[in-house]
């Protein structure tokens, strides 16, 4: 995504904010998650964007992840997100009086409930989009082409965002989110306000052993799936003192042999869809250590599916559980 404001062409590569950026994962798939590498846990800071200007000068001229060209030109007053970390951006900025749309898979903040759905993420309902009558769209990569080209032949502005690759990639997108709805010092603050808890974190986990982890994301028959090395979830484990068992395989892909190879001491499952019950009550994997130990730890996935402002309370969290005596 590259920003920049009319009248205002010096300074351009300043403004470079957040190409191939991810606002909003998943239907509850967290395989469709962001991605990153192990040695970004340790480097954490380079998603921090120069910004000259606390407000924003419009026109706004955006280039999305598809290279397209959007003139924003005024401040939005209606905005439809297509993605579940886009409406948390927005609540976090204080913007959510702007928000007239939003997916089915939109659950937090609670009052989001009011807002009116435009159905999926992939999918959404077209002739709701239109009735809505927005300013712009901001969708992520799971939104259809198909789709996009029939708003846009509508007149409608839609910003496309692809998947970021770490969590710089997230601050990215905060502050791109905070250009477009004018609120760039809120962005920046919540920006500073996340590095600030997850540096407090890192300094809590320095010099622990860390316990070994795996974080389930499918299992069973159809194959074991986990956030394999490269993803963006294994660097959150990473950074809240966890080793990983699944650090060196790719592609979300695991084996039930590996898991019983390593062992691990805890092993993390979404509360959601009752995987905790059918984890620990399937052959092969209620005879590991952390099944019998009581280590089948329930959370909140969405803190680390999206990339938004809850990222750093999900990090908070894999660490409260990986060293609970440091968070007491």
């Amino acid at each position: 995504f590259v920003a920049c404001q009319s009248g205002d062409s010096k300074g351009n590569d300043n403004d470079n904010i957040g190409n191939a950026q991810n606002f909003g994962n998943s239907e509850g798939d967290s395989q469709n998650d962001t991605t990153g590498n192990d040695e970004d846990a340790d480097n954490i800071d380079n998603g921090e964007d120069i910004i000259e200007n606390s407000e924003t000068i419009y026109p706004l001229i955006l280039k999305d992840s598809n290279g397209n060209e959007i003139i924003i030109e005024e401040e939005p007053t209606r905005i439809i997100s297509v993605a579940p970390s886009i409406t948390e951006i927005i609540y976090a900025l204080g913007k959510d009086d702007k928000l007239v749309g939003r997916t089915d898979y939109d659950d937090y903040p609670e009052q989001v409930n009011e807002v009116e759905s435009v159905g999926s993420i992939t999918n959404p309902n077209v002739e709701k989009i239109i009735e809505l009558n927005p300013d712009v769209v901001i969708a992520s990569a799971h939104f259809k082409e198909d789709v996009a080209k029939k708003l846009e032949d509508l007149g409608i502005k839609i910003v496309v965002f692809y998947d970021a690759n770490d969590i710089s990639g997230a601050y990215d997108a905060i502050n791109s989110m905070g250009q477009i709805v004018n609120a760039q010092d809120s962005a920046q603050e919540l920006v500073d306000s996340m590095k600030i808890k997850i540096d407090e974190i890192k300094e809590k986990v320095q010099g622990q052993e860390a316990p070994k982890v795996y974080y389930v994301v499918g299992f069973g028959q159809y194959g074991d799936y986990t956030a394999t090395g490269e993803t963006f979830i294994a660097q959150m484990i990473e950074i809240a003192g966890g080793d990983n068992i699944a650090k060196d395989a790719s592609d979300w892909m695991y084996s039930l042999e590996k898991i019983i190879e390593h062992d691990p001491e805890y092993i993390i499952v979404s509360k959601n869809y009752g995987m905790k019950d059918g984890f620990t009550t399937t052959d092969g994997y209620k005879e590991l250590t952390a099944v019998k130990n009581n280590k089948v730890i329930e959370i909140d996935d969405n803190l680390l599916n999206r990339q938004g402002p809850r990222l750093a309370e999900g990090i908070e969290t894999l660490a409260e559980i990986f060293h609970p005596d440091l968070f007491e």
